[in-house]
């Protein structure tokens, strides 16, 4: 099953429902409601398990800087990565072993860079398709194609619907297709680094890399390679209806640090010397701001802070 429509309601509802915030403290909470009990149901198919190889492929004009963003984001998640004390991006991908699926190795594959927009600056699905094809080529099954649209790329759905997608690909492990939304719609994809379209308009909180877009672009990787892992053809762990599922960092959609609810995203660390908010360190010296994951073990949202 096509799942181009699925997963990447995360940042777009965040911009709907939950973007009003205060970057020196928690605003005051006038009503607690107890939440029902979140649960994602496993509809018995099969997940990731093992090694995989993520292959980029970068679609338009990124500098080496905004492509270090991301790459260095992928070596973090790998086993080397795994050497940094927590929190770390290794430590927050360790919650995906706990799905049935278990433990999944990532790997840094080819990094391939279409600066010509081959295809050109308007995209629909089946180009995004035909891409992810393209870095996933020669990888086999156990590659995972990756694409990663430029600023100025208009995709299927973009902004209007979705901040990036995950789905199947024929001879390979699936694909993740993210957009740059900094020119686009960064209140809708590039929250909470960015002040959203609705709702009080509180100061954003200041992104680790100094890029709004490509802080966004991690933030929508993470949250659509853990769904890749966890429900991979769409009878995996998710809750809703099959073709819009909550999967598991979308069911936690606006959670980046314990005691976040709507409309503040959680208590997360502050680097003392740019001010930039993360809650995890990644190789290279690195910072990110990842999402919180739904734990299968504690059904709850596992933040690292």
């Amino acid at each position: 099953m096509d799942r181009m429509a699925t997963s990447s309601t995360l940042l777009l509802l965040c911009s709907l429902l939950l973007c009003s915030y205060s970057f020196a403290a928690a605003p005051r909470k006038l009503v607690l409601v107890q939440q029902p009990p979140l649960v994602l149901k496993y509809h018995n198919g099969p997940l990731l398990r093992g090694n995989y190889t993520l292959s980029l492929l970068f679609y338009g004009r990124f500098s080496a800087a905004q492509r270090s963003i991301v790459v260095d984001f992928v070596r973090s998640l790998t086993p080397t990565g795994a050497s940094l004390p927590p929190p770390s991006v290794a430590s927050w991908w360790r919650t995906t072993a706990s799905y049935a699926g278990g433990d999944v190795h990532l790997s840094l594959g080819p990094q391939l860079m279409d600066e010509s927009y081959s295809k050109g600056k308007l995209l629909s699905s089946s180009d995004m398709a035909a891409l992810a094809g393209k870095a996933a080529a020669g990888g086999g099954h156990r590659a995972i194609g990756v694409v990663v649209t430029d600023g100025d790329v208009a995709v299927e759905g973009f902004c209007s619907s979705r901040c990036g997608t995950h789905g199947r690909l024929a001879g390979s492990a699936g694909f993740v297709w993210v957009g740059d939304s900094a020119r686009q719609c960064p209140g809708q994809c590039a929250w909470p680094f960015h002040q959203p379209i609705y709702g009080p308009q509180a100061p954003p909180l200041v992104a680790p890399s100094g890029d709004v877009g490509m802080d966004g672009v991690v933030i929508n990787l993470a949250t659509l390679l853990a769904g890749a892992a966890t429900n991979p053809n769409g009878d995996g762990y998710f809750q809703g209806p099959a073709d819009a599922p909550l999967e598991a960092v979308t069911a936690c959609t606006g959670v980046f640090g314990s005691g976040a609810y709507p409309g503040y995203p959680g208590k997360v660390l502050v680097d003392p010397t740019s001010g930039a908010s993360y809650n995890a360190r990644g190789l290279g010296g690195r910072k990110y701001l990842l999402p919180a994951m739904w734990d299968p073990v504690t059904s709850q949202c596992s933040t690292l802070v």
